[in-house]
């Protein structure tokens, strides 16, 4: 039986990872956007769905060396990061869209990164809980860590 704190540790380890691959979506998506002259709302929506990618790729990759199949490690990622990545999206989401001016701060801007910074801190704050829950219920990364190399 786990105690309380590797639950928490583990959560905390999980959110990271979530973090890390919704960080890299977001930023590239940013950059595509802007580079491409588009609006708020397409580079918004690209920004998310390469989250999830993102996200999705760095579990996928710890599952395929694991040793498991792609279509297996497909679906442990699917099942891991699914709801992780999606609170984390519409909380940061969420922030910078509240944030006065953070939506048409350009790259260059402090504002741009610095909303963005604060966006994905608040998101891994409402998230390790999410993930908490579900590594208790045996969901989540719990799933992931039956199935990662080490």
């Amino acid at each position: 039986m786990q105690h309380r704190t590797s639950g928490w540790a583990t959560a905390v380890q999980a959110t990271l990872h979530c973090l890390t691959g919704c960080a890299i979506g977001e930023v590239l998506g940013m950059v595509i956007g802007t580079a491409l002259g588009w609006g708020n709302l397409p580079t918004t929506v690209l920004a998310i769905a390469l989250a999830f990618v993102f996200g999705y790729s760095l579990t996928l990759r710890g599952a395929l060396k694991g040793g498991l199949d792609f279509r297996a490690a497909v679906q442990v990622a699917l099942a891991a990061d699914t709801l992780s990545i999606a609170v984390m999206e519409l909380i940061d989401n969420g922030v910078i869209v509240l944030w006065p001016d953070a939506m048409d701060a350009k790259l260059a801007d402090l504002l741009f990164w610095a909303s963005l910074a604060i966006s994905l801190a608040i998101a891994f704050v409402v998230t390790v809980p999410v993930n908490k829950w579900m590594i208790g219920r045996g969901k989540g990364h719990a799933v992931v860590h039956q199935h990662h190399a080490h």
